[in-house]
Order: structure tokens, then C-alpha cells, then sequence
């Protein structure tokens, strides 16, 4: 199997990366210009009640460095250790849905249980991949 494809799920959480935070910069003009939020909140991120729609987004994108920092570790271990295969590759873009579907609902109407749901599927998802791959060296 090519060894790349691994790479290309590690894109996807890269472009919604990006993606969250071009968001996040463009609520943030609008909470300054609509919503009267002090543009000198943004040198400490202290000192004023950011609006719901902004809150969510900036929590959301500081979610995107948690997580998802083990499936990139995990993903160059793979790569570089020649161990993409299909299984590897199906869980990889598996993660990747779990990541947007939680995006969806994290940025979106921010309904726990269902976010609750679709973390937790990412972490599974997360941890037979490290698993798997313990084996294999241990193995």
C-alpha cells in the first residue's frame, strides 16, 4: 500500500484547522464592530464576556490542539515507519469524520451529548490506532 495515503487524513484536520480559524478571526472582527468587544480583550484574552458565537469558535479551535496532536504524532509513526495499511487508513479518515462532525456540532448549536458523542468516537477511534500500532512494535 502507498504509504502516503496516511498523510492525506492528517491534511484534512490541517484544512479544518485552518478552516476554524479563519472562522475565529472573522468572528472576532464582528464582535469588535457589531458587538462592541474591545479590541484590547485580544492582548491577554481577558477582561470582557466574548458573545456565545465567538466563545465557541475560540474554544473549538483550542480543541483542534489537543486531540488531534496525537493523531499527527501517530500518523508520522506510521508513516515513517512503513506501516500504512488499510486498516490504519480506514481509521485515519474515521478520526477525520469524528474531528468535522464535532466541529459541526461544537461551532454549531453546541449540543453536548451529541459533541459528548462524537469526541468520544474520535478518542476510540484515537486509541485502537495506538493500540494497533503498540502491538505491532511490541509484537
Amino acid at each position: 500500500m502507498n504509504p502516503n495515503l496516511i498523510i492525506f487524513p492528517v491534511f484534512a484536520i490541517v484544512l479544518l484547522t485552518f478552516a476554524v480559524g479563519i472562522l475565529m478571526l472573522k468572528c472576532r472582527f464582528k464582535a469588535v464592530k457589531e458587538d462592541g468587544l474591545n479590541r484590547s480583550y485580544f492582548l491577554l484574552n481577558k477582561g470582557a464576556r466574548l458573545p456565545d458565537y465567538l466563545a465557541k469558535v475560540t474554544n473549538h479551535y483550542a480543541n483542534l490542539f489537543e486531540l488531534p496532536v496525537l493523531f499527527y504524532v501517530l500518523c508520522l509513526i506510521i508513516y515513517s515507519g512503513n506501516h500504512t495499511d488499510l486498516p490504519y487508513t480506514v481509521l485515519a479518515w474515521c478520526f477525520v469524520i469524528s474531528r468535522y462532525a464535532h466541529a459541526y456540532i461544537h461551532i454549531g448549536d453546541n449540543n453536548v451529548t451529541h459533541r459528548m458523542l462524537a469526541f468520544l468516537g474520535g478518542t476510540l477511534i484515537l486509541a485502537v490506532m495506538w493500540i494497533r500500532l503498540a502491538v505491532q512494535l511490541l509484537g
